[in-house]
């Protein structure tokens, strides 16, 4: 039946009613039946609505799951997480041949994280496992930590990071600490489809452990250690959790480094999981920390940093000619680098960041005599780079202490900035400062991104196609040196969805659907060579320029059709 139809088919309707019969929860029964009912009476908005929700089953892959709450197969809800977590269950019982699996949980404050917790905890339990809670919401990267920390086998985060209100998610890490990749992902969908009904699945009353503040106080003091006993603290920070999780791990963190308690953004610092105050409660988008923005305005901070709802995300803000700024998450991400690159490493060392990050990373190593390696998107990639010191992807994310979380880590990077930040202001110098630095050494690496929404994942395909097929002989003047199609590994790493352009001016142009919602996503990266500091106005105007013109080109040709 085609989304056009404004009447349920037979087949259908026995679909919505055997779901019904088949739902442990009576919100989402009582929620799917008065839809039918509205179907049945005629209502072309509610058949339409039906349609979406039995339109397949929300796929699980590398990301897990995630979507919108309600009931139906391409929902997230009780029945849809039971599934998730027996299809786990049963993968690490059978593939990875472990009768009695370990599972940590760990769980946000999002609509139902605690229910979808709980859930998971009562199939592990009922199919002869053992669990661990965390004991209330929590960050992300604590989940993280806990795996390896406690020596389970898998460990489950409910949450949708930085989607919009309306979404869960339900993450899935292997007991390296890692997020799940290729082929783990399809041989846990495999076992998903494999449940017949959610009656087959047993659920246990009790039998989990719900752990209390051991675990937290263990990664609070092992990213505490990461700043040295003789380190400058002196530093003044306002921090926004964006009606997250974050607030109180990171005020206890910065407390057990010996730094002052953050300065929190009081409309925002407790967890709602309506998010009030944001569009969208990612600090990628733009009017995000506005909020904080205003309360650094007041109290005039030396940094302001901003954590996404999970806390795995760090956003950072400067003093910029009189006014606060947000900086680019690859400005960030060389700035966390160099810190890093400034240590002693072992000659093993590695350090990463995504396809689509920028290229100054590896600048900064090749000059430091440090190996770097590029690698596809998402942490679940960089974490597993053998001999990993440091990771980063544009998008927010960084990994500064692979050996507390494998996973990028809003907590411990916002830690880190903090100390590079205080060290710096010991020598009447800032953030912008080691920026300036780092382009007069490297040259400016000039970077800027933009999304597209679309209505429909469907969408994106024909764009992406359009592209890799089409693909243009200049862009905004300069010819296509080189043109990827990375669906066919075009490049040297794993396919994976997206075209990558080079341009004779060395300028970077990759477009590529995302991961976790509806939106194509395009980054762009210019080089400008700089001869001395007399000499970084003009390149980073230079560089600037170029960047706008290959944006316009880039909007046109990513439309939507």
């Amino acid at each position: 039946m085609s989304r056009t139809d404004t009447t349920l088919s037979d087949l259908l309707r026995e679909q919505v009613q055997a779901w019904v019969a088949d739902d442990p929860d009576p919100r989402t029964r009582a929620e799917l039946g008065e839809l039918l009912d509205r179907a049945v009476a005629g209502s072309p908005d509610a058949v339409a609505d039906i349609q979406d929700r039995f339109d397949g089953r929300l796929q699980f892959g590398t990301a897990g799951l995630r979507g919108a709450l309600g009931a139906g197969p391409n929902r997230m809800n009780r029945a849809v997480v039971i599934r998730a977590a027996a299809g786990l269950t049963a993968y690490l019982q059978t593939d990875c041949s472990i009768p009695e699996p370990m599972v940590v949980v760990g769980f946000d404050a999002r609509h139902d994280s605690d229910v979808f917790a709980r859930d998971t905890a009562a199939v592990v339990v009922g199919a002869g496992g053992r669990v661990c809670v965390l004991p209330r919401p929590l960050p992300t990267p604590l989940l993280a930590f806990a795996i390896r920390h406690l020596g389970a086998d898998a460990g489950v985060m409910v949450t949708a990071s930085h989607n919009p209100a309306q979404d869960n998610g339900y993450k899935v890490y292997l007991g390296d600490g890692s997020q799940i990749v290729p082929p783990s992902d399809a041989q846990i969908a495999a076992h998903i489809d494999a449940v017949a009904t959610v009656a087959d699945v047993v659920l246990a009353d009790d039998g989990w452990e719900t752990l209390g503040d051991e675990v937290l106080d263990a990664y609070v003091g092992r990213v505490a250690a990461l700043v040295p006993a003789g380190a400058p603290r002196d530093l003044s920070v306002v921090h926004t959790a964006l009606h997250g999780v974050g607030d109180d791990t990171v005020r206890r963190t910065f407390l057990a480094a010996g730094f002052a308690e953050p300065i929190a953004v009081p409309s925002q610092a407790a967890p709602d999981p309506d998010f009030p105050t944001v569009s969208f409660p990612n600090p990628e988008e733009a009017g995000a920390i506005d909020a904080a923005l205003a309360v650094a305005r007041e109290v005039r901070p030396d940094l302001v940093i901003a954590n996404d709802p999970d806390a795995d995300r760090l956003a950072a803000a400067v003093l910029d000619d009189g006014d606060w700024r947000m900086l680019r998450g690859d400005e960030v991400g060389v700035l966390l680098g160099a810190h890093i690159l400034s240590g002693g490493l072992p000659a093993d060392a590695v350090v990463a960041c995504s396809i689509v990050s920028s290229r100054q990373l590896a600048a900064m190593a090749a000059a430091r005599g440090v190996r770097h390696e590029e690698t596809l998107t998402g942490f679940k990639w960089i974490s597993r780079v053998v001999g990993l010191v440091y990771g980063y992807e544009e998008a927010l994310g960084y990994c500064v202490a692979p050996g507390i979380a494998r996973d990028k880590d809003g907590v411990s990077a916002a830690l880190v900035l903090a100390q590079v930040a205080a060290e710096l202001k010991a020598q009447d110098r800032t953030l912008l400062d080691v920026l300036d630095d780092l382009a007069v050494e490297h040259g400016v690496y000039a970077t800027d991104s933009f999304s597209v929404r679309v209505a429909d994942l469907a969408q994106m395909a024909p764009v992406i196609e359009r592209l890799s097929s089409q693909a243009p002989r200049e862009v905004a003047g300069v010819a296509v040196a080189r043109a990827d199609d990375l669906a066919a590994g075009d490049g040297g790493l794993p396919a994976t969805d997206g075209i990558r352009w080079l341009l004779d001016d060395a300028s970077r142009i990759i477009v590529r659907p995302s991961g976790t919602e509806p939106k194509l996503k395009v980054y762009l990266e210019a080089i400008e060579p700089v001869h001395g500091p007399d000499d970084l106005v003009r390149a980073r105007a230079a560089a600037a320029g170029r960047l706008a013109g290959v944006r316009a080109v880039m909007e046109q040709l990513t439309r939507v059709q």
